[in-house]
């Protein structure tokens, strides 16, 4: 058995020949007009073909201005919330410390009411060893 051939080839030559014979006929049979007939119409492909591009250079920049833009505002909040969260927390710290300043102080006059309590109970009982009131 013999494999079938692949049709491509056959396909693409008439392909060429319809096109050149279109040209060629729309040129009047003059093969210089038909040629710039010919890389006039691609070019007009390609340029509309371009402009139709969702990937064109003009938008490609603004959807990274626009990417970097929101990136920025993400980043400028989180830093804000940040501040935010830093500063509740020093706030917190503060007040932890002056509440521990005040029970500090506090034991210390608790201690020194005692040291002066004890002292002046001690002063009395020497006095009245040696006869003082």
């Amino acid at each position: 058995m013999a494999q079938p051939r692949s049709r491509l080839p056959l396909y693409a030559g008439l392909t060429v020949a319809g096109v050149t014979g279109y040209y060629l006929y729309t040129a009047g049979g003059s093969p210089k007009v038909a040629e710039k007939q010919f890389e006039s119409d691609i070019h007009k492909a390609s340029a509309k073909t371009k402009a139709q591009l969702p990937g064109t250079a003009s938008q490609v920049k603004k959807d990274g201005e626009k990417w970097a833009s929101e990136a920025g505002q993400k980043v400028d909040s989180m830093v804000d919330q940040a501040k935010a969260e830093a500063a509740k927390a020093e706030g917190k710290f503060e007040q932890y410390r002056k509440d521990a300043s005040k029970e500090t102080m506090r034991a210390i006059d608790n201690a020194d009411r005692k040291v002066e309590e004890s002292a002046a109970k001690a002063k009395s009982g020497i006095s009245s060893w040696f006869g003082g009131k």
